[in-house]
């Protein structure tokens, strides 16, 4: 008996609003990683007879910035909601309107989303980002393609 082909799949169902895509076990090892290395820092900064108060306090304070370098690494996320989506990166956010975005592309090699906007630019989503959950960043950049083609069109969605 002949084998049937797999049924293509089909696109995402668009979920309930709002919904948050980040990179959850890239957040989760950056964090983890930041608060194990500021704890042994300070404890060595403590432990150490030789160091004084000064350099002390100097080595909690280099834990603690080191420990906020990743805090704001793992700050990328997208959130869509029924207005819109609102993009935050590692230093700056931006609140996009539905119509405004054209397209969501992740392309093999891409290291996140880009979202291709009306104004002709494109803007890097680093909150869908292929790193170590591949194929969460794949379900869901097609969630938010999808979101963007059914909301996107200059309609009204209740």
């Amino acid at each position: 008996m002949p084998e049937t082909p797999p049924a293509p799949s089909a696109p995402p169902v668009p979920p309930a609003l709002p919904v948050t895509f980040r990179p959850r076990r890239t957040r989760a090892v950056l964090l983890t990683v930041g608060a194990a290395m500021f704890s042994v820092i300070t404890v060595i900064a403590l432990t150490l007879e030789r160091l004084g108060t000064g350099e002390r306090i100097s080595f909690v304070l280099t834990a603690a910035l080191f420990y906020g370098v990743l805090i704001t690494l793992s700050r990328p996320k997208v959130v869509a909601d029924d207005t819109g989506v609102t993009v935050v990166n590692l230093t700056r956010s931006r609140r996009l309107a539905w119509p405004e975005i054209l397209r969501v592309n992740l392309r093999v090699g891409d290291p996140w989303v880009f979202l291709d906007l009306s104004d002709g630019t494109s803007l890097p989503a680093l909150g869908i980002q292929p790193g170590i959950g591949k194929a969460q960043a794949i379900r869901d950049a097609q969630t938010l393609r999808a979101l963007v083609e059914t909301r996107g069109t200059g309609t009204e969605h209740h």
